[in-house]
C-alpha cells in the first residue's frame, strides 16, 4: 500500500510503513512539528490523527509567520 507525499520539492510514492499510520506519524518521520506544517489528505484539510490510507494523496504546507 503506498500514498503520494508532496511537500516542497518533494513529490514521490512512499509505502505506507504500518497499520494506521497516521499525519502525526508522518510528521515525526520526517522530523517536521505539527505547529508550523498544515496537512492536506486528497485535498481536504485534516487533523494529525487522520490515517493515511492506500492512494491518499498527502500535502504538507509549510506556515510562514511573519510581524
Amino acid at each position: 500500500m503506498t500514498f503520494t507525499l508532496k511537500f516542497k520539492d518533494i513529490d514521490e510514492k512512499r509505502d505506507i510503513p504500518k497499520e494506521n499510520y497516521t499525519i502525526k506519524d508522518l510528521l515525526n518521520d520526517l522530523e517536521l512539528s505539527s505547529q508550523t506544517i498544515v496537512s492536506k489528505q486528497n485535498g481536504d484539510l485534516v487533523i494529525e490523527e487522520s490515517e493515511i490510507r492506500d492512494d491518499d494523496e498527502i500535502r504538507l504546507v509549510q506556515i510562514i509567520y511573519g510581524g
